[in-house]
């Protein structure tokens, strides 16, 4: 006998798993008009981003000593989605609260029409035909319900793997031994050591002393082990009482999975040994002294969810190697693309007090992410996204960072959309190069970013059309709003050569001349115009994301718009005999603005800046007309 009830849910994409892949993937399907189920078995989405965990989203741009950022040159900050979010949080947030992206998260899912968002709901089981995923079971513990969903496509984003491990994909754990893969960077022997976890902390400073007594369970530190930690962080961030130690690793010589439990313990006694030991100074401090700096400071938030950084990754189509990211190489099936260094940690954590924290190998370009790598070997219907895709470890120590997650959950995402469109099974698309093309257009044109891809949309009118402007400066003439590429990537540590495509790759008007700026496109033949798409300059060599971090946050333009976003434009058509504005928009700061107009036998279209955000001309990286 069982209290649950019994429900039958019907949709065409189960995505389990809220994280940042998750959130991500389901918007890019839902968005290309497939119904989606979006499981998350926490209260809030965003995973290890969330107020339950805290951690900063990063991704290809790096940070610290490989930060690859470089305006008007290297312009490695994801697009798409993420950029959406990380837009919208910079604005909506400027209090920098955990609380306040879940909300913003939770929000952009709910109004989705074609998502249907399931918090607190965990997959459970599947129910196989073979080699496909007929169906899986989910159940909410908080209103004693479980359920059935039928799907077509199942995408497992639940880092940890449980749905894609519930049918019986193929995964690996664990290092794998130099020779395997031919990596110089694994070790000489393969083991089942993984990078460890890490539970942030928060403190925050009062106008008075504030004692901290350390529960009997804390951890002792001495300053011999904390040496290369505490003492002296690698990287350009220095320790800070406002935000956690990431360093404060622990459990990678253990089962992530199944051990997870005593992990946290044992990270909740690290993270209060830590504080103890700032608060009060090691054994022997004299009275009164405060080496930290730390009397008026007080612990504000600590959590209770271990940040885990690596248990399962999955095997797909291609296993994604450490030659791979190293060198670049071109796959046509590219869905998203990464950069973050090759950041291997001791899987000992804290307890390697003689090893560095990580050692981070830089990847010398942008690199490609092929759908391959997110389709199951040996499951017809499956595909996952996030940290648990098919890479080795040392690949994956790149790819499992949050924004290029998003980017992969994105790629994903749209995929399956289109397989649904194309009654194709997963497995079938990776080789299907007419198939593939549709999907790479698509994410261009929802702003993702991909390595030597440009815009040939077929169906984009702005391709057509002459263009010209009131003013533009050398470099950066109206024509590049249709050069099919959004950003620059030319720089020392951008896209590889012969991918890169030099060039501004924007229109900006002449300071000189002031605004408004306008850009007028023509056709020979007049044509309907329904759907403008503009795509705006919003700064992508800078880092953008939230943090509990100050010293991080004060590299950002956090709480406000970007400055080279253009704010105030309108859209004006000519028919043959009359202008029209079709478009007025003021107060802009989002980098993707699409407007749905319905106009007969256009000749002209005209963009016109009267306004930016900070700089004293109009940026436009993109437009596109249909």
């Amino acid at each position: 006998m069982t209290i649950l009830e019994e429900y039958v849910l019907n949709s065409e994409i189960l995505i389990a798993g809220g994280g940042m892949a998750g959130c991500c993937a389901a918007l890019a399907a839902a968005r290309c008009g497939a119904k989606v189920i979006l499981c998350q078995d926490r209260a809030v989405l965003g995973g290890n981003a969330s107020s339950e965990v805290r951690m900063h989203i990063v991704g290809a741009n790096g940070t610290g000593r490989f930060d690859r950022g470089a305006e008007l040159e290297t312009e490695a900050r994801e697009g798409g989605i993420i950029e959406e979010l990380r837009l919208e949080n910079c604005l909506r947030n400027p209090q920098r609260s955990a609380s306040m992206f879940d909300l913003i998260l939770y929000e952009k899912c709910q109004v989705e029409p074609n998502l249907t968002l399931m918090l607190n709901t965990c997959v459970t089981a599947v129910q196989l035909n073979g080699d496909r995923i007929e169906s899986a079971t989910a159940e909410r513990q908080s209103t004693e319900d479980r359920f059935t969903i039928n799907a077509e496509i199942f995408i497992d984003c639940t880092g940890d793997g449980r749905l894609a491990a519930e049918a019986g994909a193929l995964f690996m754990e664990g290092r794998e031994s130099q020779k395997q893969f031919n990596e110089s960077l694994a070790p000489e022997t393969a083991d089942s050591h993984r990078l460890g976890s890490t539970i942030l902390m928060q403190a925050r400073r009062h106008d008075r002393p504030m004692p901290f007594v350390a529960p009997a369970w804390a951890r002792k530190f001495d300053p011999a082990e904390l040496q290369l930690r505490l003492y002296a962080t690698p990287g350009e961030e220095e320790p800070t009482h406002e935000y956690g130690y990431w360093w404060a690793e622990w459990g990678g010589v253990l089962d992530t999975i199944k051990e997870n439990e005593h992990i946290r313990d044992e990270l909740l006694a690290i993270v209060m040994g830590i504080w103890d030991h700032v608060k009060n100074g090691p054994e022997g401090t004299p009275a009164g002294e405060d080496p930290f700096q730390a009397a008026h400071w007080a612990l504000d938030w600590f959590g209770f969810v271990p940040g885990k950084r690596e248990s399962r990754r999955f095997i797909g189509q291609h296993i994604l190697t450490e030659h791979d990211l190293l060198s670049s190489r071109a796959f046509p099936d590219a869905i998203a693309y990464g950069g973050w260094s090759l950041d291997l940690h001791p899987p000992e954590g804290i307890d390697a007090p003689g090893l560095e924290p990580c050692i981070q190998h830089p990847v010398p370009h942008l690199y490609d992410i092929p759908l391959a790598a997110c389709i199951s070997v040996n499951r017809q219907n499956l595909m996952f996204a996030g940290r648990n895709i098919s890479a080795t470890h040392v690949a994956f120590s790149s790819t499992r960072v949050m924004a290029t997650c998003a980017a992969i959950g994105q790629g994903v995402g749209t995929a399956a959309a289109f397989a649904i469109q194309q009654q194709q099974e997963p497995a079938e698309l990776s080789t299907n190069s007419q198939i593939m093309s549709q999907i790479q257009q698509r994410l261009l044109r929802d702003d993702a970013y991909l390595v030597g891809i440009i815009n040939e949309d077929s169906v984009d009118l702005a391709r057509c059309a002459r263009v010209t402007t009131s003013s533009e400066q050398a470099g950066y003439a109206a024509c590049h709003v249709i050069s099919g590429q959004t950003r620059s990537v030319h720089g020392a540590a951008g896209a590889p050569e012969g991918r890169a495509f030099p060039g501004g790759h924007r229109w900006m008007s002449e300071p000189a001349e002031g605004l408004p700026a306008t850009l007028l496109l023509e056709w020979e033949t007049p044509t309907n115009v329904s759907e403008i798409q503009l795509i705006f300059d919003t700064g992508l060599h800078r880092h953008l994301t939230l943090s509990h971090h100050d010293g991080y946050t004060e590299k950002m333009l956090w709480g406000r718009p970007q400055l080279e976003t253009v704010s105030d434009y309108s859209v004006e058509v000519f028919d043959g005999h009359d202008w029209q504005t079709v478009v007025t928009v003021e107060g802009n700061w989002q980098r993707r603005r699409l407007h749905r107009v319905k106009v007969t036998g256009v000749s002209q279209l005209r963009l016109v800046v009267t306004g930016t955000n900070g700089v004293d001309q109009a940026r436009v990286c993109e437009i596109r007309v249909y």
